[in-house]
């Protein structure tokens, strides 16, 4: 699932550069099926999803799982525990992104 497709293109303005709306989040609110993990150095988003989810576009599941990481990087910061909802939450989570950004 690429998060990029909900992103939709905005009509052209006066000085016709193109713009694209903002992508919509759900929120990940924490389940007791969760996995909770500690982070090494090195360890990155899309090589957790690949491990949990097998599909590394799935990697902003669990950045915006734990919302006390860095917003700007892959990397959790090392030695910090973790949330990974459970694989089984994966339909759910992604269908409400659809829903939210209507793509």
């Amino acid at each position: 699932m690429n998060r990029y497709n909900a992103a939709k293109i905005l009509p052209a303005t006066d000085d016709l550069k193109r713009r694209y709306s903002n992508v919509k989040y759900p929120s990940i609110l924490p389940s007791s099926t969760d996995i909770y993990v500690y982070t090494t150095l090195g360890d990155r988003y899309d090589v957790l999803a690949v491990n949990y989810y097998n599909d590394s576009s799935l990697w902003w599941i669990i950045s915006r799982a734990n919302p006390s990481q860095p917003t700007d990087s892959l990397h959790p910061i090392a030695g910090s525990q973790i949330r990974i909802p459970a694989p089984g939450r994966i339909a759910g989570i992604t269908s409400e992104y659809k829903n939210i950004n209507k793509y």
